[in-house]
């Protein structure tokens, strides 16, 4: 006898495919929800590395640029203390230049002429006084022409 099967088979069939595409599509759509949640925290991850990196920079920056501004400032200080020193060397180097300006004043007027003023700025020597008579101005300009420092 032959066997005749009535049963719908490709019905079956169908629904078997069916039920097994809906598994492979659950399946796709669950690995690649997990995919994307895992380049999400590798992003996330990665994005939190760099805000700290940018604040650690921050704070070295901020370090650094107050040193560069102690620096700029010891610089400016530095600067006037040079000023300082060369207007102090400037005065002590003339100081022994005026005593013996002065003392070489003393020592060239004759007798007879006296020296009412004596004014000293940086080169010129400005000189008011009296004589006795012309004989002594005379003496007094020969005696400034022979010295060394006047």
């Amino acid at each position: 006898m032959a066997r005749i099967n009535l049963l719908p088979w490709r019905e079956e069939l169908r629904e078997a495919r069916k039920k097994r595409f809906l598994t492979a599509l659950v399946c796709v759509l669950v690995v690649s929800v997990g995919i994307l949640f895992l380049i999400d925290r590798y992003v996330s991850s990665a994005i939190e590395h760099q805000m700290a990196r940018n604040a650690f920079l921050q704070t070295q920056i901020a370090q650094l640029d107050i040193r560069i501004k102690e620096i700029s400032d010891l610089k400016a200080r530095r600067k006037q203390l040079l000023e300082r020193m060369k207007i102090i060397q400037d005065l002590q180097g003339n100081r022994p230049i005026t005593g013996r300006v002065f003392d070489q004043l003393a020592r060239t007027l004759p007798d007879g002429v006296y020296f009412s003023q004596v004014k000293m700025t940086s080169k010129l020597i400005a000189i008011s006084g009296a004589a006795e008579s012309n004989n002594r101005v005379s003496d007094l300009m020969r005696n400034l022409e022979a010295s060394d420092w006047l």
